[in-house]
């Protein structure tokens, strides 16, 4: 499946936009480093990543502090080459924390909706138990204007990455800008 991934630099004029490859991307440090290199200050740097029909992602870089992670479906992107670079850095965090404290680590999601998905899911937990549906940090965009809550919901089933980061780009005020790269 085909990947898109685009780099947002949000500077004082606003947010300066970039289609970007991944293929030298083998860790989150390298995707940090990418990131990093399209702004001259300690602005905030978002990477988007989608793979089309499957997923979507969201790594936030603020100067250099440790960068912030949400992917749309874990299952789904640690089945794919540069997703389970994000989601095996978030099972790590996530061990070595022992799942203490699950809203930094785990979307909220209504509890029973998301058993009872999980039920359904003949598949169980995804690649090496990471969870199906969002994983990460969902108030990475909180301070940007997007709600967690409304970042979740763009993650739900039936979402369409694609369209899911047109909305959250639109959000941020950056739409049109992210649409002409695309």
């Amino acid at each position: 499946m085909a990947y898109f991934a685009a780099v947002l630099a949000r500077t004082e004029d606003g947010w300066d936009v970039s289609e970007t490859e991944l293929d030298d991307v083998e860790t989150l440090a390298d995707l940090a480093d990418l990131a990093r290199e399209a702004t001259q200050d300690d602005d905030s740097v978002l990477v988007f990543i989608e793979q089309e029909d499957a997923w979507f992602a969201i790594v936030r870089v603020d100067g250099e502090e440790d960068p912030r992670i949400f992917v749309s479906d874990g299952a789904a992107a640690a089945r794919s080459s540069y997703g389970s670079v994000l989601t095996d850095e978030l099972v790590d965090q996530a061990g070595e924390s022992e799942f203490g404290d699950l809203d930094d680590l785990v979307a909220e999601l209504e509890e029973d909706a998301q058993a009872e998905e999980q039920e359904d899911d003949e598949d169980g937990d995804g690649r090496g138990g990471v969870p199906v549906g969002p994983l990460g940090d969902a108030h990475l965009l909180t301070e940007f204007g997007l709600a967690a809550d409304e970042l979740i919901a763009l993650s739900g089933e039936g979402a369409v990455p694609g369209d899911a980061l047109e909305e959250i780009a639109e959000a941020l005020g950056c739409g049109e800008v992210l649409e002409a790269v695309r």
